[in-house]
């Protein structure tokens, strides 16, 4: 089965710049099959992770908890099971 893993924080207005800079920076235990690495308005940031594992709630990596000063709530977390692309479904 595929997980998808879904990381999303918001930044402390003005440093999204530095947030972004800090989740692209930070190394997992193991390489995730795809990861990437979004932005959108009010100073957050998203990083999705790809991983191949047993059930969606399996023990997968995760990024951590930035510093209580650079983000202005907790991070929010997400887990979604793949059913594959749309043109899979045709």
């Amino acid at each position: 089965m595929r997980v998808t893993l879904m990381w999303e924080a918001r930044a402390v207005q003005g440093r999204g710049a530095e947030l972004l800079e800090w989740a692209r920076a930070q190394v997992l235990p193991y390489e995730a099959l795809r990861r990437e690495t979004f932005r959108a308005p009010q100073d957050r940031v998203l990083v999705m992770t790809w991983w191949e594992a047993d059930a969606v709630d399996a023990e997968l990596p995760e990024l951590p908890e930035p510093a209580p000063d650079l983000i202005t709530r907790p991070v929010h977390r997400w887990r979604f099971e793949s059913l594959g692309t749309d043109a899979d479904a045709t």
